[in-house]
């Protein structure tokens, strides 16, 4: 398989070799990058710092990823998709960001998914971007859709599952105008809050209705708020034109499920989020320890891989999410990665959320890959 690491020969914000990710993996004109936010090292403080208010940090995170694709023969108008991971205490100036984005992009309309984390893993960024270039053909990447209408007011207001009906309702339509349906999604992430957590569950009905015949992979995290107050959830889709089918190394729980553990859609592997969580015995595993929960969730991973015909070495991205609880022993998580995973390391993106679906979960993962 012919993926390969993207090495930009002037990268001066940091030394990129010493991480278990890479800063953007490739194949043909398809590119995957990490999340990049505005750290850079500073040779006087001897640490790696984060300069600036909201416009300054998304400027420098944009110039990053201009010399990643330009390292990769590409530039922003090949970009399909953006994701602007904001802190809460940065949403309030979200609008700079929004007001850089567009001068970047000019005239180019890739599709944005706002992610409203808890914090970064830099205390004090304010946002980190992570961005998919490629030939705009299979894959269809729909932007972050909520209950808000454009006046400002929320539909449903206080009803997770209405608002959960909506928002697929929204999705079906913006499929329905370039020539798909919802049985074309291929990928569901869902972001909540804690306050919705007793009734989560019965938006499956929603998905049982509006999702199938194969269900596609999905992920679903707790955030403290989300972008616009009112919301109580916001939905990213993404879709596919191939034919796909369902992967799954034989978990028998998924059969009551409105996903799978992944969905292959011509060469690309979209992957159910994994915890720490055994599928045999739905019981959460490792408590308390981030690092053994990484390493129980990745080997789980493989597992989904190995039923694809694949292996580590074709993930191209992983996203982490982290709890407050996991936070202080993150870092032990980059030495299960150097050992489950392979070089060229994929792309990755890490963010602390609020929760997770389970109490025990400190990390959840979100995976992707490509097969040969």
């Amino acid at each position: 398989m012919n993926l390969e690491a993207i090495r930009p020969s002037h990268f001066p914000w940091f030394d990129y070799s010493r991480y278990t990710f890479s800063l953007g993996l490739q194949r043909g004109s398809s590119v995957w990058l990490s999340g990049h936010s505005a750290s850079e090292y500073d040779a006087a403080d001897g640490h790696i710092v984060v300069k600036g208010g909201m416009a300054e940090q998304t400027r420098t995170a944009y110039a990053k990823i201009e010399a990643i694709l330009s390292a990769a023969g590409c530039g922003f108008s090949e970009v399909q998709r953006v994701v602007e991971y904001v802190t809460a205490s940065g949403i309030d100036s979200y609008a700079e960001a929004k007001e850089v984005r567009a001068s970047v992009f000019g005239s180019a309309r890739p599709a944005v998914c706002t992610v409203v984390v808890n914090r970064l893993l830099r205390p004090a960024a304010l946002i980190e971007i992570e961005v998919t270039a490629g030939p705009a053909d299979d894959i269809v990447y729909l932007p972050s859709l909520t209950a808000v209408r454009r006046d400002g007011t929320v539909d449903a207001e206080g009803d997770l599952v209405g608002q959960t009906r909506i928002v697929f309702e929204r999705a079906a339509r913006v499929l329905e105008s370039v020539g798909l349906s919802m049985s074309n999604v291929v990928k569901t992430l869902d972001y909540t809050t804690p306050g919705t957590l007793d009734v989560y569950r019965n938006t499956g009905v929603v998905r049982k209705e509006m999702l199938g015949p194969v269900y596609p992979a999905a992920a679903g995290i707790l955030l403290s708020r989300l972008q616009h107050p009112g919301a109580l959830i916001s939905l990213d889709v993404i879709a596919s034109r191939s034919a796909f089918e369902a992967v799954n190394p034989g978990w028998e729980r998924y059969a009551k499920l409105t996903y799978s553990p992944a969905v292959r859609a011509g060469s690309m592997l979209f992957m159910s989020g994994q915890a720490a969580l055994d599928p045999e015995t739905e019981q959460a595993v490792h408590a308390g320890d981030i690092a053994a929960q990484a390493e129980y969730t990745y080997s789980n991973i493989i597992e989904v891989l190995k039923a694809a015909g694949a292996g580590p070495e074709n993930l191209v991205k992983t996203i982490e999410y982290v709890t407050p609880a996991g936070l202080e022993r993150y870092r032990e998580v980059a030495a299960v990665r150097d050992r489950l995973l392979k070089a060229p390391y994929p792309a990755s993106t890490g963010a602390i959320c609020e929760a997770l679906l389970r109490p025990e979960f400190q990390i959840e993962i979100d995976p992707l890959a490509i097969l040969d």
